[in-house]
């Protein structure tokens, strides 16, 4: 047995629960309801339209265009976190670029022929689906990771430059800096995760579940994907910061000012 069929109607009430944030946004000024209204809006139209090739590139299962669907999709992460990064792209399109692809393609793989244990690893349903819930998190993780770890460095460029003075080589005299980078970055999504059960249901548990599937399995697939996913971020972040600093810094290991967008 599936999930329920929402209808257009059961829809456009859901649309309808928007009013309160609205209501609230304009009771106290905050200024919010455009950029509620925009947001809403082309969430539900980007669903749509994904939603649409969807249903065909399911109904091949190409590997080839399964795999093309899935690159479309890091490169769409790509650039969104190079938009939201505070470093010039030729700093960091190349690190980003290699950190996305490899830990993606790296831990998906691994997870569909080892976790799931799939006889066809370019299964469209498995290769999409897992695929994004792993680039959502490593966006997240590796935006916070990136802007922290270059705003502390520049705001004590004086520490820095102390270690430096007091022997010690690049890769010490960052090490703070990125300590402080991987806890900013990954600490939050421990938080999250120790409360899973407990405190939230998450999505892909509640949509197997409400797709029919038994509570053990939803549960199995739900704790497996949560360390892939924890994995998957915590190598991104660590790729994308190492090979970040080989631009970022100059021959004597001081950071560059230029590398910072305007």
């Amino acid at each position: 047995m599936g999930a329920v069929e929402i209808s257009i109607i059961g829809l456009l009430f859901g649309f309808l629960l928007l009013a309160i944030p609205l209501i609230i946004s304009n009771w106290f000024k905050l200024g919010m309801g455009k950029t509620t209204l925009w947001s809403i809006g082309r969430m539900s139209v980007q669903l749509m339209l994904v939603g649409f090739f969807l249903e065909y590139i399911f109904a091949l299962n190409n590997p080839w265009l399964n795999f093309a669907w899935l690159i479309l999709m890091i490169i769409t992460a790509i650039f969104s976190a190079i938009s939201r990064a505070k470093l010039k792209f030729k700093i960091i399109f190349v690190p980003i670029l290699i950190a996305f692809t490899t830990s993606t393609l790296l831990i998906l793989f691994y997870f569909n022929a080892f976790v799931i244990k799939l006889d066809y690893l370019f299964e469209a349903r498995y290769l999409i689906a897992l695929g994004g819930m792993l680039l959502g998190n490593v966006l997240s993780v590796n935006i916070t990771a990136v802007n922290s770890f270059y705003q502390e460095i520049r705001s004590q460029h004086k520490f820095f430059l102390y270690r430096l003075a007091m022997g010690a080589n690049q890769r010490e005299a960052l090490e703070p800096f990125l300590r402080r980078s991987f806890q900013l970055a990954l600490l939050p999504a421990l938080a999250k995760t120790a409360t899973i059960g407990v405190v939230s249901l998450p999505g892909m548990m509640t949509g197997q579940i409400l797709g029919g599937s038994s509570p053990a399995t939803a549960i199995r697939y739900q704790i497996a994907i949560m360390i892939a996913i924890y994995t998957c971020g915590a190598l991104s972040v660590l790729m994308t910061l190492l090979l970040s600093t080989k631009k970022s810094f100059d021959s004597y290991g001081v950071l560059k000012e230029n590398i910072f967008a305007r």
